[in-house]
């Protein structure tokens, strides 16, 4: 298909005339708050959706005053530049304000599900060595559980009542001053850890710069036509713990002076996700592929809500023609589809405002971001011809490294291409298409899940000899997590056991990592160096979907 050649010539000359232009002093928290504060106190920031009548409006003046009261509160209890602060928040108030405090001291915010378990948790903060948690009560026992083990976290912040051990962040906030003098960071300096997938071992602390949001706004500029149009409002189900949450909707809306809707769900609900919506008129989404599919479920869309969209936004994972057709048909808009990863997200996507974009397709190189089809010695390939996409440094939106790691920062490069781990194509167009995994990395319902921490989980249930976990295709999930499992001498293979090792790791893990699927195998086989071979089983997973499908 081609697109008009109008509307095409506009996005061409966009991305032949960017240019990047960051000031040597850059600070996100700043950016998200003061700037907004100091031109118009009284707008609309925050609106929480909690369980009364009302949402909570907070401002952007309250914003800024809040943070400046909470950076205060952990300067005093020892936090300085460079530290790592953990955030174990739901979409809420104070997730906002934690990351903005943060980033204001010149530390590192370090954002956490608040579906981790123990084991996933205890990882986390080890690894980032982060000194202080805000977090939930409820969450507070776990950590309670496992402050012997993480020698660096010596203080522990609830942000909704007192917890034995804890400071309560509302008398923290009440004792503290609302001037700050917020740190004078540049565009490289520190400011954001988020653990990214990985196909062998344990996730890895990718590391990022204040200049991280900055890189993402041109690309989900695109995707939402455009944020800081009158009465525009943000909001994605996609928890803020996320790249997907945090950079694809929350902080860029913020930074636009566009409040943001924050709705913690304890299970993604289409119904309610449209509710929503309508009650509060929200005009731009960022919606997961998972959630879209979900929400097509609905019936009578058109005459049961009062919809005031006017862009969705979608990444993570591939969203499909028929979504992608349903959306068009039902809400009246072309889904803007975009493509990055942890390490460098919002590099490729779709303005079908600027006619650019087609269903199953990833986009063109969002202007600002220099993206290619390589082979496996760096070398852009001809239009048509599979390879590795890759994204070329210096790139504002492309992590500083794995904390702590050179040597798998080094792996992530082949010269000066970022790899991706994805094989995909690109048109005479510029168009890319996705095509496929590089490696055992698990994609579903929008999370990329890498084996190995499951598989670790795996081997600690008593039963457990030895498994393999991989992605099995999954008609709304993308893929799901299956595990085959080498049983210890003397279990059996039943339904108990089966459930058991599925609660294991959904406990210690998380809700979205543990294998919906278990199947009990005689033998696993290994390299010579005793590393799993998982692509069997890939295969295997992939001919069981094959067969459900045609049954």
């Amino acid at each position: 298909m081609t697109v008009p050649v109008s509307k095409r010539s506009a996005f061409d000359d966009l991305a032949a005339t960017f240019r990047w232009h960051l000031p040597p002093r850059l600070n996100m928290g700043v950016d998200v708050s003061d700037r907004w504060a100091a031109i118009d106190p009284g707008r609309p920031a925050i609106i929480s959706h909690g369980g009364g009548p009302e949402p909570e409006i907070v401002t952007f003046g309250m914003l800024s005053a809040q943070s400046n009261r909470l950076a205060n509160a952990l300067r005093a209890y020892g936090v300085e530049r460079g530290d790592r602060v953990a955030i174990l928040l739901p979409q809420s108030v104070e997730a906002a304000v934690s990351h903005i405090a943060v980033y204001k001291l010149g530390a590192v915010a370090l954002p956490l599900s608040i579906l981790f378990g123990i084991d996933a948790l205890e990882y986390r903060l080890r690894r980032s060595q982060a000194k202080v948690i805000v977090t939930v009560v409820h969450s507070a026992d776990r950590i309670t559980a496992l402050r012997d083990r993480c020698p660096d976290l010596h203080t522990v912040i609830t942000v909704d009542g007192p917890a034995p051990g804890a400071l309560a962040y509302g008398q923290l906030l009440a004792r503290a001053s609302d001037r700050l003098v917020a740190e004078a960071t540049g565009p490289r300096d520190p400011a954001l850890m988020i653990f990214t997938s990985g196909t062998t071992g344990m996730p890895k602390p990718a590391l990022h710069g204040h200049s991280v949001l900055a890189g993402h706004l041109p690309g989900i500029n695109l995707a939402q036509e455009t944020l800081g149009r009158a009465g525009d409002i943000m909001w994605t189900p996609a928890d803020w713990a996320w790249a997907g949450g945090l950079l694809n909707a929350m902080l860029p809306a913020l930074h636009a002076g566009v409040p943001v809707l924050a709705h913690r769900f304890e299970k993604f609900d289409p119904e309610l996700a449209f509710d929503l919506m309508s009650r509060h008129a929200v005009t731009n989404a960022f919606l997961p592929p998972t959630a879209i599919k979900l929400m097509r479920q609905v019936e009578g869309v058109r005459s049961r809500f009062s919809l005031c969209l006017r862009a969705i936004g979608s990444a993570g994972e591939s969203l499909g023609r028929e979504a992608y057709e349903w959306s068009k048909a039902e809400l009246g808009l072309s889904v803007n589809e975009f493509y990055g990863q942890t390490e460098c997200n919002a590099v490729i996507g779709s303005a079908h405002a600027l006619g650019v974009g087609r269903a199953g397709s990833m986009g063109c190189a969002i202007p600002g971001h220099r993206v290619a089809v390589i082979d496996q010695d760096g070398q852009p390939v001809a239009p048509g011809v599979i390879g590795q996409i890759a994204v070329r440094r210096p790139d504002p939106v492309m992590f500083l490294g794995y904390a702590g790691d050179p040597a798998a920062t080094d792996e992530k490069f082949i010269g000066d291409w970022m790899t991706t781990g994805d094989s995909g194509v690109m048109d005479e167009e510029g168009i890319f298409t996705f095509v496929g995994r590089d490696d055992d990395v698990i994609t579903s319902a929008g999370y990329r899940i890498g084996p190995g921490e499951i598989e670790d989980c795996l081997l600690s249930h008593p039963a457990v000899q030895l498994a393999v976990a991989v992605g099995k295709p999954d008609p709304v999930r993308t893929e799901i997590v299956k595990a085959y499992v080498k049983l210890k001498p003397g279990f059996r293979s039943d339904p108990e056991v089966e459930a058991s090792i599925k609660a294991h790791v959904k406990g210690r893990l998380s809700g979205h990592e543990y294998p919906r699927e278990v199947a009990f195998v005689p033998e696993i086989p290994m390299t010579t160096t005793g590393k799993l071979i998982r692509r069997g089983f890939r295969d295997l997973a992939k001919a069981e979907a094959e067969r459900a499908v045609n049954a």
